[in-house]
């Protein structure tokens, strides 16, 4: 049995990251690295990150603020001011890695523009993060996540045959923030052997542009994108949501046959149909696809007369990978959700654990520590005087 380890070391131990961030992209960037062990001082104007202020669900706190946050240090520091941009250039001074994701041009005309920085601190990492990139006529332009999930096609292949929809998180947010990490990341290994830092650029129309190259690829060498087919997949057959029992059970099932062999056993163990498997029709995935009104209309019927427990005995047995349609409700007491509590300013919260798991190879798994979600400016005496208290 796997045992959690309280004392194993953080691979980001030691590393200073300066975050002039704000909303969700370069937040969700530097939150993995603070959870790594990074020291993050977060730059706040007066008010705060705006993100702090999308709801108060979580103790009166905003659910995304506390999720994207947690475990770092905030300054509150107005960039214009003599005093506080030296403070800032300073921290940078200090650096390791320097994130932002201000508004197109305004990080350079502050005077921290991350080449000249680079130039001036050959050992630092820094990572922009912009909405459109740094070229083309949409620069300027401001980038949401809802706003890139329909600029990039997204929602034209999302929700149901009747119209678009947005899928239900910050996916074009979240993306920039994962590739800002995998860049970082490299720029990491490059300075282990180099001993010289890199620019990292990363922009939330390109994350997910990437994300859509398969409906692209169907659209340029197939003529047609994939149709929105709800909770169906639009290129695999049978994958989807299927009801199972009466209408008082309501229970849904998710499940997805990925090959011939898969299709057999299903047709075989599950749905006790083996002649299907001499159908003309559903001899392949692409037929199957094809007539997929009337295969749904076949499972829908065998389905419609098994409870969960029966269909999940079948399914088991003959190896077929299916799980259960679930509401947020849910996931909350999900068997293998695994939490973590953090401080935060009004009590303890709960939050989903890291992702990642670390093992050692005495077999230990290293133990989620994070720090408490900060106050705006909750740790201005302590930096200042650390680096030295600067006034204008």
């Amino acid at each position: 049995m796997m045992k959690a380890d309280m004392t194993m070391k953080k691979p980001f131990d030691g590393l200073l990251v300066i975050a002039l961030e704000q909303a969700v992209a370069a937040p969700y960037l530097s939150s993995r690295l603070a959870d790594g062990g990074a020291r993050v001082i977060k730059i706040e104007r007066e008010e705060g990150d705006f993100a702090r202020r999308y709801d108060s669900v979580v103790n009166g706190e905003s659910a995304y603020f506390v999720w994207l946050n947690r475990g770092k240090e905030s300054l509150k520091l107005n960039i214009k001011d003599s005093g506080d941009k030296q403070l800032l250039e300073r921290l940078i001074e200090k650096a390791d890695i320097f994130i932002q994701n201000l508004a197109p041009g305004a990080a350079g005309r502050a005077g921290f523009d991350s080449l000249a920085l680079r130039q001036k601190h050959p050992r630092l990492i820094t990572c922009d993060i912009s909405g459109y990139g740094e070229e083309g006529s949409y620069v300027q332009r401001k980038a949401y996540d809802l706003l890139i999930q329909a600029e990039t096609g997204l929602s034209a292949v999302t929700g149901r045959p009747e119209g678009p929809g947005r899928v239900g998180v910050s996916v074009c947010d979240i993306a920039a923030g994962m590739h800002g990490l995998t860049g970082v990341l490299q720029a990491l290994y490059e300075r282990e052997k180099t001993g010289v830092g890199q620019g990292i650029k990363v922009s939330l129309f390109d994350g997910m542009a990437d994300w859509m190259t398969v409906p692209l690829l169907h659209q340029e060498y197939g003529g047609k994108a994939p149709d929105r087919v709800g909770m169906n997949h639009p290129s695999i057959a049978p994958y989807g949501a299927y009801s199972v029992g009466n209408k008082a059970e309501a229970a849904q099932v998710v499940l997805s046959i990925q090959n011939e062999r898969e299709w057999q056993s299903f047709c075989q163990g599950v749905l006790t149909m083996p002649g299907l498997l001499d159908d003309p029709r559903f001899l392949t995935n692409e037929l199957r696809v094809m007539d997929r009104v009337a295969l749904d209309q076949i499972v829908e019927l065998v389905f419609s007369g098994l409870n969960k427990h029966e269909l999940e005995i079948r399914m088991e047995k003959a190896s077929i990978a299916f799980g259960w349609l679930n509401s947020v409700s849910d996931l909350s007491v999900h068997p293998q959700l695994r939490r973590v509590s953090v401080k935060g300013e009004l009590g303890e919260i709960r939050q989903v654990a890291s992702p990642i798991q670390i093992q050692n190879n005495e077999g230990n798994i290293s133990c989620d520590s994070w720090g408490g979600v900060p106050a705006v400016g909750e740790h201005d005496e302590q930096i200042r005087q650390e680096f030295g208290v600067v006034s204008g």
